[in-house]
């Protein structure tokens, strides 16, 4: 009889272990029986052990999945670092199972030629296993990918390239799949399932040599991975919202780093992180000849005369217009114009959304929706609109260009990788004039014929409360108006009270000098000199809550090395009807942080590591 420690896929608790009359090879996936529990569970063979003093029930079957060296190594570093269970962190990977391997058919050069600087970039990432590619947007860092994709298929191994979100660019795709043909594949949540078979069958019998796609394609079963391309590295959306809270981009360091794989980041505007800690090649010269005219506006949120005379003269000249603003909707909040009450979610302490076209008030956390209201319930004043959305906006310009076409380009308009292909084909065809989203417009895609970005209410991003508000809104607004005028002129206004900030690094088109700043004022408080987490207890009952949370500032007083930022109730008091309080800590010491955060393991704590707020 065999005895092996079982790693329970997806589930909270600690590997449990169960013996078999079979010798199982350590990461095959096998189904348990759990107690009280009808259905069997998948679990992952981790460990085989000496037999227990305690009964143990039998593995009941012994699949043909199995996970690699590179998927149990990542997953042990996954629960440790992000503080999940090694079960939750191995639900994160796709298991792979025995196929044929096809014969290696070297795939023709592209024949794409580097100018000089791409080549000193080329040359420099393959000096260094882990680069990051500081790029100016229009510089051709896609140019320097494709031929270090190149390189690694010619040495018959795998490529993965990551891209923000779903909302992968269609013109990324396209001249990927023109260059490597079947040698490709595009991978994201949004993929029927029949396709996804495919693609993981194509990957293991290597016929499959590149996958591009959104975070979840580095936890594919590659027969031998030789390159992870991370692109708009700063991004956000690698960093996962879910438990196991692992960001993206670490996680690629990590496996580059255990397992030998070239690592590339890139961005125009890169995180303060990679900055500090990865070599970089800066490439600024740009494929065509640029230049930016840009404008500040001392005004509120809204679309002035100034705003609607320039977006009038852009399109007369047969140019396109990007209109940006952070808030989805026709209007953040509803406020009572007597007594100044919120409309807010009833299980959300947030304001409910304004959506006309829905003919709803939305919560964004937990989906509640109610009827339009313009009485205030407390005190029968008139409710009165604040903080324009995407779909007032597309509403008003609508009026002011009635023969204009004005697409709404969000997370509310766009929901699969067909629309998002379909605006950005109209959109380049000259078939949509005016163009208007949220931080969408900024993820890296190419317009050809716009001459005109607007960005409204940036300083909402500059005041929120967060240690990167000056980082994220710098970088969001750097990207934003690189999509105005990508060849000869490009026109840029930005409605903010807080010119003097933007205009010191936007005017002189350096980033590089804020980051250095930037870096001045963090010294030995945020990271990268320091490491932050976040640890949020909830519950339904607000006092037990909160002791939950005290609890966890008496625990936290007795480590040295260790310290309490602050604690109290988190920003967002409420979702989903369950109560919420918080401890930030910091530290220098990450075993002593980490050996903290595991003492602080629980079911009501959501833990969050290297948190981003």
């Amino acid at each position: 009889m065999y005895y092996y420690e079982i790693a329970l896929l997806r589930s909270p608790l600690d590997p449990l272990t169960y013996q078999s009359e079979t010798d199982i090879a350590l990461g095959t996936k096998v189904l348990v029986s759990l107690q009280k529990r009808a259905k069997f569970q998948e679990g992952v063979v981790i460990k085989k052990v000496p037999k227990p003093s305690f009964r143990c029930l039998e593995i009941r079957e012994i699949t043909q999945y199995t996970y690699s060296e590179l998927m149990l190594q990542s997953a042990f570093f996954i629960a440790q670092y992000y503080v999940c269970s090694l079960g939750e962190a191995l639900g994160v990977f796709i298991p792979f199972y025995p196929v044929e391997k096809i014969p290696h058919t070297p795939i023709k050069s592209s024949q794409i030629t580097l100018s000089k600087e791409q080549n000193k970039a080329f040359e420099f990432i393959n000096q260094n296993s882990i680069s990051l590619l500081f790029a100016n947007t229009g510089s051709g860092k896609t140019e320097v990918y494709i031929k270090a994709i190149e390189k690694v298929i010619a040495q018959n191994k795998q490529a993965i390239l990551l891209l923000p979100e779903i909302s992968l660019s269609p013109q990324i795709e396209l001249r990927l799949q023109k260059i490597f043909q079947d040698s490709i594949a595009i991978w994201h949540s949004k993929i029927q399932k029949k396709k996804k078979q495919s693609i993981i069958e194509g990957l293991l019998n290597g016929q499959i040599k590149i996958i591009a796609g959104a975070r979840s394609a580095l936890f594919l079963p590659f027969s031998d991975l030789g390159l992870i391309v991370v692109d708009e590295e700063h991004d956000d959306s690698y960093k996962s919202d879910q438990k196991p809270r692992f960001h993206t981009k670490d996680l690629s360091i990590y496996m580059g780093k255990k397992f030998g794989i070239e690592v590339i980041l890139g961005s125009a505007t890169p995180s303060l992180n990679s900055f500090q800690k990865i070599p970089y090649y800066r490439l600024t010269k740009t494929y065509y000849d640029t230049t930016k005219q840009i404008t500040f506006i001392d005004s509120n949120l809204q679309l002035d005369e100034t705003i609607l005379d320039k977006i009038e003269q852009t399109i007369k000249n047969n140019n396109q217009v990007i209109v940006f603003l952070p808030t989805r909707a026709n209007f953040k909040y509803q406020i009572c114009g007597s007594c100044g009450s919120a409309i807010e979610c009833p299980f959300c302490s947030v304001s409910l959304s304004l959506h006309k076209n829905k003919n709803a008030l939305c919560c964004h956390y937990c989906n509640y929706t109610q009827m339009i209201t313009k009485k205030c319930s407390k005190c029968d004043g008139i409710i009165e609109d604040f903080r324009l959305g995407t779909a007032e906006v597309v509403e008003n310009l609508k009026e002011r260009f009635p023969k204009q076409v004005v697409q709404k380009f969000d997370r509310d308009s766009i929901k699969t990788q067909k629309e998002l292909k379909k605006i950005i084909k109209e959109f380049n065809s000259n078939d949509i004039d005016i163009l208007v989203g949220t931080q969408m417009l900024s993820k890296g895609h190419d317009y050809h014929n716009v001459k005109l970005a607007v960005v409204l209410g940036i300083d909402s991003i500059l005041n929120m409360n967060s240690y990167r508000v000056r980082e994220k809104a710098l970088s969001l607004l750097i990207q934003i108006a690189g999509r105005s005028g990508r060849k000869g002129l490009g026109e840029v206004i930005v409605q903010t009270k807080n010119e003097e900030f933007f205009s010191n690094y936007l005017l002189q088109n350096d980033y590089e000098d804020f980051l250095k700043d930037e870096l001045a004022l963090r010294k030995e408080l945020y990271p990268p000199f320091k490491r932050l987490a976040r640890v949020t207890f909830s519950h339904k009952n607000h006092l037990q809550a909160k002791q939950y949370m005290e609890k966890a500032v008496k625990i936290t007083l007795g480590f040295k090395d260790v310290e309490l930022v602050g604690f109290g109730e988190s920003g967002i008091f409420k979702i989903a009807n369950k109560y919420r309080y918080e401890i930030i800590l910091r530290s220098d010491k990450i075993d002593k942080l980490l050996s903290l955060l595991h003492c602080l393991k629980s079911t009501h704590s959501a833990i969050d590591m290297d948190t981003l707020y």
